[in-house]
Order: structure tokens, then C-alpha cells, then sequence
């Protein structure tokens, strides 16, 4: 990498480091060379062209002759990769390297199955990152099933539920972006060799069997009809990786809002100086959350990228594809280091259970106000049930009373006479509908995907 680069703080230093590695220079290089090599087996298998001269082209077609800053010399004066690898592989090569190499092909037939073998390791690590953010959910959402907390609507209180009810959410959430991550890498797991316009026409009488058996040498799929300007696949990535960045967001956001001072009621994990102010002694700030949410924002930045780059005329884009070059790469960086991030956020995540129950108690009890109304309902009606209530709760704020005290005040004797006692009604774990349930459906259907992961 060239010392004149830009300085990234957020990817350099907060990312995956097993992802920037399959983005780097170094492999890209080494997979442009190993799409040509494979190209020349191919067609030597064919005898399109000498089993010699794919012998050599084998021999020569080596990434470490490849100096990495001639060949962004070459590109700036070219405006593509490829050529100047050629002549650097060619350089000093026997003529039956110089004869045979990258016969028929295109720069964008090499770049794009190289990118393909590039994303599909991408996708793959994505893949991992997802197993262990999900497989900590499903540890976590499985302790706390049972634990009581305030769920919150508008930012305020609304009802009881669960910690775990509300990981199931996050865990089947992922299982679906899981879902559309094995059919992304699907999608452009392919080769591309279709030559100059698309026709392949330099590829000889035989190039669909060209394609099948550089395909089988790469471990990619075979394509019947060029990708050339139809880029929905790469598109399709982009959002599933800014998808899965999103879900790591909201899951960072939601420790975020419930570790403020007054909320308290989860935590990241604690160390020395570990999220501390320059400024302020007391800060403990929760920067893996904070960081997830920068790669989530960062994630979803990239998706119109694509989007445009979808748009290009004729058989080849004029600048749509090289937006692809660096949106690819961030898109797919920034969703690894987003799910990495909130891994080690769930992985060592302390939970608040005795806080979440004082919370419960705030504004004198009435998080249990629907249960209140519900309660009534059957003996009045809905409608009259939630004017009663809302009268209680108004009175429980003007006179500053619990909403205990404010419903046994407003309630008719006779009406309150009919009606469990108020205090067994108005307990939080007694008005928690299937959260419970929910949280072990969620549970579940993680652990039967991991199960079908494993068979």
C-alpha cells in the first residue's frame, strides 16, 4: 500500500482483519493470476492452444513477479489492471507464455472472475461472523427468557416483555439475512468469459467449454449469457452485506439507548480506560456499539453506488464499473467489521436484571396501564375501558400518585369489586403475553439452523 493513501481510522483500525486481507491488493493481484492460469489449463485441455504453453504460463503467471507499484503505474497511464500485468508477466517470459497467454479474453472477463473469486471468500467470512453474532444472541436470548424489562414504544415505556423476547427479534432477523447471504454468493459465485462485446468470439468455436472448464478450475459456476453490464448480481451483494451491517446496527443502537445514564440497564463489557474520556473521568462510553454503528452507516452509504453502477450502456460501462472497484470493498468491509463488532458487544454484554425491574416501576407503575384497560374491557367495553384509564393515569400525573393508588381512586367500588386484585393485576411478570414463547421460538429456529449448518 502506498504511504500516500488516506488514513481510514474507522476500517484500519476498528475492522476485520481476516476481510482486509481478502480485499488486498496482494490478493487481488494473485486472483487475477490464478483466473489466467486457469484460463490457459482450459484451453490447453481443448487444444486451443499448447499444453507447453499452458505448462508455462502456469510457471510464469506467479503474483510475486508482480510489482505492485509499476502496475499502478501502468493503470494510470492504461486505465485498467490488466494490461500492465500482462506485460509485467510477459517480461523476460519464454514465447510460450508471451504466445498463449490471456488468449480471447477481455481485462473485464479476468477482473470480473477474479472479483467473483474475491467476494464469494468475502461472503464466506461474512458467513462466519454472522454464525458467531447469532450464536451469542441465542446464548444470551436463552438466559434471558424469563427477564423482565420495559419494552419501549416512541422512545417511552409501553409494556412488559423480555430480554429474550427481544433478542429473538435480532437472532430470526439474521437467520433471514443469512438467508439472503447464501443466495447472494450464489449469484455471483460465476465465471465471466465472454471476450471483447460479449460474444466471445475470440474464445474460438469452443468457448462455452472454455468457460466450463475454467469455472470447474476456480470452484465458480458456469454462465450462459455475459454479466458484462448486467450488475444486479454485485448490487444484490451490496445490499445483503448493508442489510446485515443494519441489523448489527439497530442491535448496537438499541445497547446504546438502553446503557444511557438514566436507563442503565445493560452494559459492554468493562476495562481499563475502555471507552474513557480525555475529558471527563466518570465516561465509560460504549464505543464497540458506537463503532457498529459507523459500519452500519458506512455499509448502507455504498448500496446506491451500486445501484447506479447497474445503468451503464451497451455491452461495456464507461465509469459505472469502476464505482464497483471501491464500493465492493467497503460495503463489504464495512458489514464484516460491524458484525464483528457486535459479536464482541453480545459476547461479553452485562445485564442490568434488577435495574430493568426498578425501571419497570417508573412513572408510578403505569407501564401496566393496558393491562389495567384490558382488565375492564369485558365489563364495559374497549372503548369506555381506555377512557377510564387514561382518566387514572392522568390523575396519577397531576397529583403524583402511583398508578396504583390512582386506579383505586378512579375505579367505580363496583366495577373494582369484579376485578382480581389490583396488585396481582398490575404486576409486570404477570402481563407478558408470549415473550417467553417468543423468546424460545427464536432460540429455537437459530439452533435448527445451526443443526442444518452441521448435518
Amino acid at each position: 500500500m502506498s504511504a500516500s493513501q488516506p488514513f481510514l481510522p474507522l476500517t484500519s483500525t476498528f475492522g476485520d482483519p481476516d476481510t482486509a486481507a481478502i480485499w488486498s491488493e496482494a490478493t487481488t493481484i494473485e486472483a487475477w493470476c490464478r483466473v489466467e492460469v486457469a484460463l490457459a489449463d482450459a484451453q490447453a485441455e481443448l487444444g486451443d492452444i499448447p499444453a507447453a504453453d499452458a505448462e508455462a504460463i502456469r510457471e510464469w503467471a506467479d503474483p510475486r513477479r508482480v510489482d505492485a507499484d509499476g502496475l499502478r503505474d501502468g493503470m494510470r497511464n492504461v486505465g485498467y489492471p490488466i494490461l500492465p500485468l500482462l506485460v509485467q508477466l510477459r517480461s523476460g517470459a519464454p514465447p510460450t507464455v508471451t504466445a498463449s497467454l490471456h488468449w480471447g479474453a477481455t481485462t473485464q472477463d479476468i477482473m470480473d472472475t477474479a472479483l467473483a473469486l474475491v467476494l464469494t471468500r468475502s461472503l464466506d467470512r461474512l458467513d462466519e461472523l454472522v454464525a458467531r453474532l447469532g450464536d451469542a444472541l441465542c446464548v444470551l436470548a436463552k438466559e434471558h427468557r424469563a427477564t423482565v424489562m420495559a419494552a419501549r414504544t416512541h422512545d417511552q415505556l409501553a409494556v412488559p416483555t423480555t430480554l429474550g423476547a427481544k433478542l429473538a427479534v435480532f437472532l430470526v432477523e439474521l437467520g433471514r439475512g443469512r438467508d439472503r447471504l447464501v443466495r447472494a454468493r450464489s449469484a455471483v459465485a460465476m465465471v465471466s468469459l465472454f471476450g471483447a462485446g460479449g460474444t466471445a468470439a475470440a474464445l474460438g468455436p469452443r468457448s462455452a467449454a472454455v468457460r466450463r472448464g475454467t469455472a470447474q478450475r476456480l470452484g465458480l459456476a458456469d454462465a450462459d449469457v455475459p454479466a458484462h453490464v448486467a450488475r444486479d448480481g454485485l448490487a444484490e451483494a451490496a445490499f445483503v452485506c448493508a442489510a446485515l451491517a443494519a441489523t448489527a446496527g439497530r442491535l448496537a443502537r438499541e445497547v446504546i439507548a438502553l446503557s444511557r445514564s438514566e436507563v442503565d440497564e445493560v452494559r459492554e463489557v468493562g476495562g481499563h480506560h475502555r471507552g474513557a474520556s480525555s475529558t471527563m473521568p466518570q465516561k465509560v462510553n460504549p464505543i464497540a456499539s458506537e463503532t457498529t454503528v459507523g459500519f452500519s452507516i458506512l455499509a448502507a452509504a455504498q448500496v446506491p453506488v451500486l445501484l447506479a453502477a447497474m445503468q451503464p450502456r451497451h455491452e461495456r460501462a464507461a465509469g459505472e464499473w469502476q464505482a464497483e472497484w471501491d464500493a465492493l470493498p467497503l460495503v463489504a468491509t464495512a458489514a464484516a467489521g460491524a458484525l464483528r463488532s457486535a459479536g464482541d458487544i453480545v459476547e461479553g454484554l452485562r445485564v442490568d436484571a434488577a435495574r430493568m425491574a426498578r425501571n419497570l416501576q417508573l412513572e408510578g407503575g403505569m407501564i401496566m396501564s393496558e393491562a389495567a384497560m384490558m382488565a375492564l374491557a369485558p365489563m364495559v367495553g374497549r372503548g369506555p375501558a381506555h377512557d377510564v384509564v387514561y382518566a387514572a393515569c392522568e390523575r396519577a400525573r397531576v397529583e403524583d400518585l402511583t398508578f396504583l393508588v390512582a386506579m383505586q381512586a378512579t375505579l367505580d367500588p363496583d366495577l373494582a369489586e369484579r376485578l382480581p386484585p389490583m396488585e396481582e393485576l398490575l404486576r409486570p411478570d404477570a402481563y407478558l403475553g408470549e415473550a417467553i414463547a417468543i423468546a424460545d421460538r427464536g432460540v429455537a429456529a437459530w439452533v435448527a439452523r445451526r443443526s442444518a449448518d452441521v448435518a
